[in-house]
């Protein structure tokens, strides 16, 4: 269950360095907001799961 919650966390990552590369590139800057917020969310998903690694038995 790790390795899928840890795909899914690096999947949203990539999604939203995307979406914030996107509205960079079209000078959205309210899309790229959302998409740096997507992208910290998925960095915190994986924090969460290394943590979790650290104290597991």
């Amino acid at each position: 269950m790790a390795k899928d919650e840890k795909a899914r966390a690096k999947g949203q990552q990539v999604k939203g360095k995307i979406q914030k590369e996107a509205g960079r590139a079209v000078g959205n800057d309210r899309l790229a907001a959302k998409g740096g917020a997507k992208e910290t969310e998925g960095q915190a998903r994986e924090a969460k799961e290394k943590a979790k690694d650290v104290f597991k038995p």
